[in-house]
């Protein structure tokens, strides 16, 4: 059954008319009234009652009629969705994130994203570390991921949306916690508060890094999910933690932050994604991207 005998017969249907109806159709009388036979043999059924004066819908034909617009309005349906992913006005992204620093990055992305393309969905994908966002955009089961450069994969591209510095969290009644900055061989034997070894995290990593230039490594005694956790931990005493200065904002009794001597250590996060993914949706975040999440240094980022 071809879909141009039943858009045939709806125009029919509705004009009672093969005149009217071919003219709807921009097309010769004679092969309408072929089209119509041709589909009435395909049902074995007469679908039209015609005399020389008037066409009237069978009882087949007028139980037909309904089905077959739901049909070709399904049919419309599907055409301007499929347009409309095209264009990339429509469709899913799946998102990957994790980390305190991330919390006000996703909803401004998410709620501009809404309001230039509400077609388009995004799936939220929350404690999803940087190395393991990563992998997930390589293995291709992640549209988009929050990293930490460098990014040296060949099938990805990436751009920095934002930049931190590498800072100490300890408790207020801590001896190191009188002092403006903290040297990190001096955190050398403290009991350390830190995300699982085995999460992916380049926060800790970074950590491990900044004390093994130090001469030592933390002992980490504690370690949980995410930021606010572990610096309700560090508050209680129960260690110190080297975190972002894009957390500072969270301030608990008894926690304070301090700055490391020497030269800043700067973590850079960026939006990772696969180079070939074939995502019009996808090409639509990133440019909204671009305008709420520039690059530091970027006209738009001052």
């Amino acid at each position: 059954m071809e879909l141009r005998h039943l858009v045939a017969f709806v125009a029919v249907a509705e004009e009672l008319h093969f005149g009217r109806a071919a003219k709807r159709l921009h097309m010769a009388q004679p092969p309408l009234s072929q089209q119509i036979r041709q589909l009435e043999k395909e049902l074995d059924v007469q679908l039209f009652e015609r005399s020389t004066r008037s066409v009237r819908l069978t009882s087949a034909g007028d139980s037909f009629l309904e089905p077959v617009r739901q049909v070709l309005e399904d049919l419309d349906v599907a055409v301007r969705v499929a347009k409309s992913a095209g264009r990339g006005e429509s469709g899913r992204v799946s998102v990957g994130f994790a980390g305190a620093s991330s919390h006000s990055a996703v909803p401004r992305l998410a709620r501009a994203v809404r309001a230039a393309h509400p077609g388009i969905e995004l799936v939220m994908h929350g404690q999803t570390y940087s190395n393991r966002a990563l992998d997930r955009v390589v293995e291709g089961t992640l549209d988009l991921g929050f990293v930490r450069l460098p990014v040296t994969q060949p099938l990805v591209d990436s751009r920095v949306v934002y930049e931190e510095e590498l800072v100490c969290a300890l408790p207020a009644d801590h001896p190191l916690a009188a002092r403006e900055r903290i040297d990190v061989a001096d955190l050398a034997g403290e009991p350390f508060v830190s995300f699982p070894a085995n999460a992916g995290s380049s926060l800790r990593d970074a950590m491990v890094e900044a004390c093994a230039g130090a001469g030592h490594y933390p002992r980490v005694v504690q370690e949980a999910p995410d930021s606010y956790t572990i610096l309700a931990m560090v508050a209680t005493g129960v260690g110190v933690t080297l975190t972002l200065s894009s957390v500072m904002h969270i301030q608990q009794p008894d926690l304070v932050y301090r700055r490391l001597r020497g030269e800043p250590v700067v973590l850079r996060t960026a939006l990772a994604w696969r180079r070939d993914n074939p995502s019009a949706a996808l090409r639509s975040v990133l440019a909204v991207s671009a305008e709420v999440l520039p690059s530091p240094g970027s006209p738009q980022g001052g």
